[in-house]
């Protein structure tokens, strides 16, 4: 067995942590006089390049060894494609509608910003409750996922390993904030390409396949699964990625769009070749002859392919594996904790309250999430929860980029939010003829890779059920207000387009070639009243 002595396995854990704490308090020191806008964003002052790194320690966590060999063993080829393509692509939307966003929103750093200015105080709230919920329970799946990790490689207890990350994180994102995290997550991306490298090398010349398994196993053939994934996984994670407000501080922290779109575009190519390679190695383990075992009474589940595979292959690999693992969840945990202090900041008390208040509640938020992540609930169910959620908020939240869409209002975006909610409940209770499975359905308990329709209905009825809810607030609102305007003897003006509240001049310095910091900004910005109805 190709598993790591008890010696060698704390030395690479707590190394790792001891080194990313000592590095990141010793930045963090560096930068102790920096503002409390400083500490909370850093707009406008990313290049290309360390924004590509960014975005792939920002994206890649360590539950990625479990969810894309899971699909593997289910989806086959095709899944992985699928979901490789699903997770890689969507970064481009901050790269299409970062700017636009920031345009209109230029002094804000995540998207309930422009939301409150767009919509009112009331949508804002609602959706900075969703980003918190939803960066709540990313923050436990990664500690989830890290406890799980370093059971199935070691054998030894995830707790004080969980513990200790939080305890390396929450110090230096403490002292330095957004800036720190995003300096750090420089140094963890590199890493994280480097190690994947080395491990892939190492996978594909000690791993011996056996060609005759490929074809009886099926996973070469398309399935029903892998083309009802193909809708579910865009739609999922799409939508999903505007919850997580680590994006948005990364998008709004480029220094032109130029920046943005190379960097981008350097992290979404990097992040689909790294998925796909971990998603291979549930293939590498069906064809190996590992998955599904050898005992028909009780198989091998596809979510640990991944490290059945590591079980055959030397203990440097798992020993690379597991570095990389503690750097990817190290990574990915301090970018939720400084996403979720900024986004508090900004959603619930507009920068007012002294930040050390903040950082005390983050900090009293990780017992509840050590408390979940303990449990070892299955990490893919945790996001599926939350893609929910978005698939239902989103469609209906960004109707409102659009200025031809000027008599859209806050009020449809919450209804048509939870409407869309409210409409999975509903598709569930007639697919399965029972309100309780319906209500179950929400939660998704089933999972993704369920038999029949009921995922997929799941996430066709959240869009679609809040479009159709949001239209009809809209149509009782103006019905509403037309209704009071006529008894009131007034003009009817809820179609009127809004003026100019305010208009400023944004002078952000020269840049080089035309393309200042500030070109991708309009002289004058006109901020909307932000009406909820």
């Amino acid at each position: 067995m190709g598993q790591p002595s008890f010696q060698a396995s704390n030395a690479i854990i707590y190394l790792t942590y001891g080194a990313f704490l000592v590095m990141g308090t010793g930045l963090a020191w560096k930068m102790r006089n920096q503002t409390k806008g400083e500490y909370l964003s850093g707009n406008r002052t990313q290049t290309a390049f360390p924004l590509a790194l960014n975005f792939i320690a920002s994206a890649l966590g360590s539950g990625m060894l479990f969810t894309y060999p899971e699909l593997a063993t289910l989806a086959g080829v095709q899944g992985v494609i699928i979901y490789a393509l699903a997770s890689a692509l969507p970064l481009f939307v901050f790269a299409s509608l970062g700017p636009i966003i920031r345009r209109k929103c230029p002094e804000g750093f995540v998207l309930t910003e422009w939301t409150r200015q767009r919509y009112g105080v009331v949508a804002a709230m609602y959706l900075g409750f969703m980003t918190l919920a939803t960066l709540f329970l990313y923050m436990v799946a990664e500690l989830s996922a890290v406890g799980q990790v370093v059971n199935a490689l070691t054998g030894l207890d995830g707790l004080p390993v969980i513990i200790v990350e939080c305890v390396v994180t929450t110090i230096y994102t403490s002292l330095g904030g957004f800036r720190i995290s995003f300096i750090t997550d420089n140094v963890q991306g590199a890493m994280v390409v480097g190690l994947i490298i080395i491990a892939t090398i190492a996978i594909g010349v000690e791993t011996k396949i056996d060609t005759s398994l490929i074809g009886p196993s099926g996973l070469t053939e398309p399935s029903l699964l892998g083309w009802q994934l193909l809708y579910i996984l865009p739609v999922a994670i799409l939508t999903n990625d505007f919850f997580l407000s680590s994006f948005w501080l990364r998008t709004f922290a480029s220094k032109t769009d130029r920046d943005l779109w190379i960097g981008i575009s350097v992290a979404s190519g990097t992040i689909l070749v790294i998925i796909t390679m971990v998603g291979c190695t549930g293939l590498i383990a069906a064809w190996a002859g590992l998955w599904p075992g050898s005992d028909p009474e009780n198989p091998v589940p596809g979510a640990i392919a991944f490290f059945v595979l590591l079980e055959q292959l030397p203990s440097w690999v798992v020993g690379i594996v597991l570095l990389m693992s503690v750097t990817l969840s190290t990574a990915a945990f301090d970018s939720f904790q400084s996403a979720m202090v900024s986004s508090a900041s900004n959603d619930l008390f507009r920068n007012k309250l002294n930040i050390w208040w903040i950082r005390l509640g983050v900090v009293l938020l990780i017992i509840p999430v050590v408390v979940i992540a303990i449990q070892a609930p299955s990490v893919l169910q945790i996001f599926l929860i939350s893609d929910l959620v978005s698939a239902a908020t989103i469609p209906v939240l960004v109707i409102g980029l659009s200025d031809r869409c000027y008599w859209w209002r806050g009020l449809e975006v919450v209804i048509g939010g939870l409407g869309g909610i409210f409409t999975v409940f509903l598709f569930g209770t007639i697919y399965f003829g029972n309100a309780l499975q319906g209500a179950k359905l929400i939660l998704l308990e089933g999972g993704l890779y369920q038999e029949g329709w009921a995922a997929f209905g799941a996430f066709v009825a959240a869009p679609v059920g809040g479009l159709l809810w949001g239209f009809g607030a809209l149509a009782v609102r103006l019905t509403v207000q037309y209704t009071i305007s006529r008894v009131k003897g007034r003009r009817f003006d809820a179609l009127d387009r809004p003026g100019p509240v305010e208009q400023e001049l944004v002078r952000d310095g020269q840049g080089v070639d035309g393309d200042e910091p500030g070109s991708d900004v309009s002289p004058d910005v006109k901020k909307s009243a932000g009406k909820f109805v």
